[in-house]
């Protein structure tokens, strides 16, 4: 049996489509490739476990969408696993009925958090053959696979269509969807969602990065300051896990935080340094901390890693309060840390659900650079609560903070409900979606009704990447000038500044 874990090219002229390991999508003019962790997990399983396996990133191949599905159809494949997200669910569907119509005999699974919020919604408009609810893709392909050779029973997380009529003329005005679906549609499921209770982090074997091509993933990528860099993913997801905005909430709910050990995390390390590799994204939503995390850095030192590689990682604001634990990443080999503010009003940190206060902000960023480290910051623009004047305060302070050097870079993206989120049930109950069609849900234009239309929405997020402008923060980059890494960095780093200017322009 041949299984595909696929990624189809989906030409538009708004950009590249960032969709792997992506928490938000967006269509980007100057498109980093971020290499997919859990399905890369997938495909290592499938093929220690005797199968054929293709990976098939046509996206991060750069590939047309013709010269892709030639070579798709081409590969005789027998299950081809696709991950999607709300804003191109309605292209994937389209996909999967081309290929069901040439190829019948293929079964198609979906994953993805959109799909894990609506299950039901791809069975009626694709003829899709299984969507998989939950964030662990890696052991519920395995578990669907052998399920179909008849080697084991479903794990809870797997709807199928028992029966339904497709009708070509059936359509949806609401997601402005008219491309036929089932009528008399019923569906089953194995269980609603996935129990993770059945998935152990550390039995997965070291990915099979070969197989999964990471060579792909291994440079055009803006976080990445030393080449080639590679991903690895110890926890799921985040700790916190309760942002109301975060579409893997989803799939991983932060009650159900589940991390591999740090030896284990270590031995990755060591992998992919043997591989030549020069800088890791370790891309856990929040990187454990406590016990692990001192574990983790203290392995860096002894195996002598951290003279080898550098390390980067997500972390709350306030999830480090102890300087020495910053001190001893720093010693351990890391080096950028990304940290969401999201919005500089405490209004807002309180309804998202963010469980951090605005005096925390500059601290927490002060003592992470004071250790040597290099602070990245998200924000957020186009809350439906937030007035003009609001939003404004984000980009001041996102400009203050550049001024004193407390953070280096920034990436800035507009507020978008995705269907699962509570934030997008708060929107349906109290009738604050300016529309439900899917494929505008790509910030590009405000979503949300509120105070700042979709002119004002790109005009600050614009703001908040021209923040770093100021004369005590580009002197302070020029004298910081150490290498021609250094100089290297900078100026992709400014490249993707215009890139990002330009994803947002009017």
């Amino acid at each position: 049996m041949k299984i595909s874990i696929s990624y189809p090219p989906l030409e538009s002229e708004k950009g590249v489509a960032l969709l792997s390991q992506n928490r938000q999508f967006q269509w980007f003019n100057n498109p980093t490739y971020i290499y997919p962790v859990i399905p890369a997990y997938a495909a290592t399983l499938l093929k220690e476990n005797g199968y054929s396996v293709f990976w098939d990133d046509g996206i991060a191949e750069e590939l047309s969408y013709d010269k892709w599905l030639e070579r798709f159809l081409n590969e005789n494949i027998d299950i081809a696993v696709i991950e999607t997200k709300t804003p191109v669910v309605k292209r994937h569907w389209r996909i999967i009925n081309k290929i069901k119509e040439l190829k019948p005999g293929i079964k198609i699974v979906l994953v993805g958090d959109h799909v894990t919020a609506l299950p039901e919604e791809s069975l009626k408009y694709s003829k899709v053959d299984y969507v998989l609810c939950g964030g662990d893709y890696d052991f519920g392909v395995l578990n669907l696979v052998k399920y179909l050779e008849g080697k084991e029973d479903l794990e809870p997380g797997i709807y199928y269509r028992e029966s339904g009529d497709w009708d070509e003329s059936l359509k949806d005005e609401s997601i402005n969807w008219r491309d036929g679906g089932y009528n008399n549609l019923v569906v089953k499921n194995s269980g609603i969602k996935q129990d993770y209770h059945l998935h152990n982090l550390d039995s997965l074997p070291m990915i099979d990065r070969e197989l999964t091509r990471w060579e792909l993933y291994a440079f055009k990528n803006g976080n990445f300051k030393y080449t080639p860099g590679a991903y690895i993913m110890s926890g799921r997801d985040c700790w916190w896990g309760r942002c109301i905005f975060c579409s893997w909430t989803t799939m991983f709910p932060g009650a159900n935080f589940r991390v591999r050990s740090a030896d284990l995390a270590l031995d990755e390390v060591g992998h992919l340094i043997d591989m030549g590799v020069k800088e890791i994204m370790e891309d856990s939503g929040s990187l454990p901390v406590g016990k692990w995390l001192i574990d983790f850095c203290n392995g860096m030192i002894e195996r002598k890693y951290n003279e080898k590689v550098s390390i980067s990682c997500n972390m709350r604001i306030n999830g480090i309060k102890d300087p020495d634990t910053w001190k001893l990443m720093k010693k351990a080999g890391f080096r950028l840390i990304l940290f969401g503010l999201e919005s500089a009003n405490q209004e807002t940190l309180n309804k998202i659900n963010k469980n951090l206060k605005v005096e925390e902000i500059e601290n927490g960023l002060r003592i992470c650079k004071e250790a040597g480290l290099y602070p990245h910051i998200t924000a957020m623009i186009g809350y439906p609560w937030e007035t003009y004047s609001d939003a404004k305060k984000t980009v001041v302070l996102a400009r203050d903070l550049f001024k004193k050097g407390y953070v280096d870079t920034l990436q800035a993206t507009v507020l978008i409900p995705y269907p699962g989120t509570p934030l997008y049930q708060y929107c349906k109950e109290n009738n604050l979606l300016n529309f439900n069609d899917y494929d505008r849900f790509d910030q590009r234009e405000q979503v949300m009704k509120s105070e700042l239309n979709t002119e004002q929405v790109k005009d600050l997020t614009q703001d908040l990447y021209k923040s770093f402008m100021s004369p005590q923060f580009l002197i302070h980059k020029i004298t910081s000038i150490r290498s021609l890494d250094d100089v290297k960095f900078l100026f992709k780093s400014g490249l993707k500044v215009l890139g990002h200017l330009t994803d947002f322009k009017k």
